[in-house]
């Protein structure tokens, strides 16, 4: 198979969606070394690191175009279609909810979560524009829909009429560090950490409103820490911590590139995430693997990604949240238990087990544009 693969996420900042269409790439083709994947980027001005291809064993294509002029065309006019830009290709994979258009190549899309669908006004206009009203007829259309899990299956097959046959479950591998993993993480001087996008979906006010809650109760709590590239929500937040009760115990250290986590993790004793929805929640997975404890919100796919493995609170009861992140901070056996059981969980992940359902979602997609008969399967 050729398979063409949308990079366009993981070209700057690997986020969530960026850094795990970089993983799921380089499992595949570790698994599947004869088939040619290569990997589009389009951008005016950004261009893919030197390493991309090395690291992914992918070839490249970069095209500069720029982003939004793409995804109008692409969206708006379905054209031009990817043989237009890459050549001949047998798989149009998409790393975001909506299609590449394609002329004869199956067409499969990534679609991790439907926050924009109920938040529309807590997105960027560019997804407010295109997203919602187009999401259900591209997810419909597609030949295979890979999402990262079964409540992200579960919202495909209930939201969007999408047949269950052609979802396909691949959630993210845990991370291998090289110090962490053995043994809980919780040292005496760590933060408590938080790590995502300030963006409105991450509820970064509510967690500061609870840390606020907590710190009136007891002084000696340890320092929050937020890791993540901000957004034009975020300045409000950041304000926050210019003055009282914040000031000089919370600090904004921005966007922590993949080579740095370990050490920020090193350095956290927890790690809160009290997100109004997720699609996976990949700092979980990253912290458990660490033998960080976690206090995780009950919404979205965290309850399944967690399970009993640490904390699950209401996102919108700032009581609860301070709550529990009191009794992480005072309570070091229950911290150590939540730790141990997180490293235990973090073992069910593995991007080899990905890389395999990706492969029959591959083929089966396949067999599916061509009108060849398919085995189901559950995904």
């Amino acid at each position: 198979m050729r398979i063409l693969v949308d990079y366009r996420p993981a070209l700057r900042q690997r986020t969530g969606v960026g850094e795990y269409i970089h993983q799921l790439v380089h499992a595949y083709t570790e698994a599947h070394a004869l088939e040619e994947v290569l990997l589009f980027t389009s951008s005016w001005r950004d261009r893919p690191h030197p390493d991309v291809a090395a690291s992914t064993r992918a070839r490249v294509i970069d095209r500069r175009i720029p982003v939004r002029i793409l995804n109008y065309l692409w969206h708006r006019r379905e054209w031009p279609p990817v043989e237009m830009l890459a050549g001949a290709v047998d798989i149009a994979h998409s790393a975001h909810p909506l299609l590449m258009p394609a002329r004869r190549a199956a067409q499969v899309v990534t679609i991790h979560d439907l926050f924009f669908l109920s938040n529309a006004a807590q997105t960027d206009a560019e997804v407010r524009r295109d997203y919602p009203a187009l999401v259900a007829a591209h997810a419909r259309r597609a030949h295979g829909v890979i999402t990262s899990t079964q409540y992200g299956k579960r919202q495909l097959i209930d939201r969007l009429g999408v047949d269950e046959d052609r979802i396909y479950v691949c959630p993210p591998g845990a991370p291998t560090w090289t110090t962490l993993g053995r043994e809980p993480n919780v040292p005496e001087d760590g933060c408590i950490l938080f790590l995502g996008t300030l963006e409105p979906r991450k509820n970064v006010g509510m967690l500061l409103d609870a840390y606020t809650r907590v710190l009136e109760r007891r002084r000696d709590v340890p320092p929050l820490v937020l890791a993540g590239r901000e957004t034009p929500a975020a300045s409000a937040w950041l304000e926050r911590l210019r003055s009282a009760p914040l000031a000089g115990h919370v600090r904004h250290v921005g966007y922590v590139a993949a080579a740095q986590r370990e050490e920020l993790f090193r350095s956290a004793r927890l790690l809160v995430m009290p997100s109004l929805d997720e699609g996976f929640g990949l700092p979980a997975l990253e912290a458990m693997s660490a033998g960080v404890p976690v206090v995780v919100s009950s919404r979205g796919s965290l309850p399944e990604v967690v399970t009993d493995a640490g904390a699950q609170v209401d996102p919108t009861s700032v009581e609860a949240l301070a709550e529990a992140i009191e009794r992480a901070v005072a309570d070091l056996d229950w911290s150590l238990d939540a730790a141990r059981r997180g490293l235990v969980r973090a073992r069910a992940f593995t991007w080899d087990q990905s890389a395999a359902t990706l492969h029959r979602a591959y083929r089966e997609a396949l067999a599916r544009r061509s009108g060849a008969p398919k085995r189901s399967h559950s995904g």
